[in-house]
């Protein structure tokens, strides 16, 4: 598997993140005035550094950007962007190109070529962690394999309740006997990964406060703990909706108020608490968080004191190895701009990921740009030796 002990939490951003509100580009602001006035939060509220400037509800975040424990990629996205939020939900998941339907996951693929037998004999004494776990009720396409999905879900720490095996008929070599047999081994392949992670949640523990109406902090909650229990699991993946905010994503009479507001803090609330709570832990060293979103938002606003489906969109990457606070360029916004008009994209996704892979999971070159079907170009992300 892969050669460090590093771990990877996603967190995806379901409905198109408005990137440009979320941090405002101030070189830009004059003519963000003549396109999204009503929903333009004033320079005097936003918090800022540099060129740049936080929404009002992302205090937690910008205290870790100032940290140097926070990097914004800008102008993120992929050639021929599609508007579709389901569509280009399956691209950015599955990372193939706009014009290719893919029924893998980036993250399985690269669980295939590390565990080419699972689930087979997992787990096992090297591998008796789940290789991934996706943080709610429903399996990451993230994780999709060739033939099975690796990532294992987990919805609480409370309750670990045991399902009971199938009785499988006497006759052989039948298809009902095979679908059986199948089901056995998920079963048992679910049954003890569900009694290794009650072992790790049984040691892990919390040393910060999580806000309870915070659902992401929860579940964030339960990384840390896993985490901080020795669960051996690399790669953990969780989602935060809201994001699709047509209409309303500020309030008609205060814009640093709405949807966006009520959403963009519960994402830098969870987030900083979980990096707080990981630092106390002595957890953070190996731990990095990306968040990802299906596309950005248009230039323009809509009357409806919200923004429409656009391309270009930010991730950002939180950790203590990051190696700059900012790659690609801030979002240069023209005087004059078509109606529908996204940002212009600078940064394909996939190379972000196959730089991530490389770098943070020490994954050789070839490999990861095999997993896209890409030429190299690479993004250098964090301070460390890569293979």
């Amino acid at each position: 598997m892969l050669q460090n002990d590093n771990i990877l939490v996603l967190i995806q951003l379901v409905g198109g993140n408005d990137s440009l509100s979320a941090i405002v580009p101030l070189d830009s602001f004059d003519n963000l005035i003549k396109h999204r006035e009503n929903i333009l939060i004033p320079q005097s509220k936003l918090l800022k550094t540099g060129a740049m400037g936080f929404h009002p509800s992302m205090e937690g975040l910008f205290n870790l950007y100032k940290e140097g424990e926070m990097c914004a990629v800008n102008n993120v996205g992929y050639p021929s962007p599609n508007r579709s939020h389901f569509r280009s939900m399956d691209i950015w998941n599955s990372g193939s190109p706009s014009n290719e339907q893919w029924n893998t996951g980036w993250l399985g693929r690269l669980l295939d070529i590390y565990h080419q037998h699972f689930p087979d004999k997992y787990p096992n004494l090297h591998f008796p962690d789940p290789l991934a776990i996706t943080v709610g009720n429903i399996v990451s396409d993230t994780c999709q394999g060739q033939f099975h999905n690796f990532s294992h879900v987990v919805d609480n720490l409370e309750t670990f309740t045991e399902i009971n095996k199938c009785k499988i008929a006497p006759v052989s070599n039948t298809n009902y006997n095979q679908l059986m047999e199948f089901l056995d081994s998920t079963i048992t392949l679910t049954n003890s990964y569900a009694k290794q992670i009650e072992v790790a949640a049984g040691k892990g523990k919390n040393l910060v406060d999580y806000p309870n109406k915070n659902n992401l902090a929860q579940e964030l909650k339960t990384v840390a703990k896993l985490i901080s229990g020795g669960l051996g699991t690399k790669i953990y993946v969780l989602s935060l909706g809201g994001f699709d905010t047509h209409a309303y994503q500020t309030s008609k009479n205060d814009p640093t108020l709405g949807m966006h507001a009520i959403f963009l803090k519960i994402l830098s609330e969870a987030v900083s608490i979980f990096i707080k709570d990981l630092k106390l832990l002595n957890c953070f060293e190996n731990v990095s968080v990306m968040t990802y979103s299906e596309f950005g938002r248009q230039i323009k606003s809509n009357s409806a004191f919200g923004t429409d489906h656009g391309d270009a969109t930010s991730i950002y990457l939180f950790g203590n190895k990051l190696k700059s606070q900012m790659i690609g360029n801030l979002p240069q916004i023209k005087n004059e701009v078509e109606k529908q008009s996204g940002l212009d994209i600078e940064i394909d996704f996939r190379h972000l990921y196959s730089s991530l892979l490389h770098e943070w999971f020490s994954v050789p070159q070839e490999k990861t740009l095999g997993l896209f079907n890409i030429e190299h170009k690479q993004y250098e992300l964090f301070k460390m030796k890569t293979a």
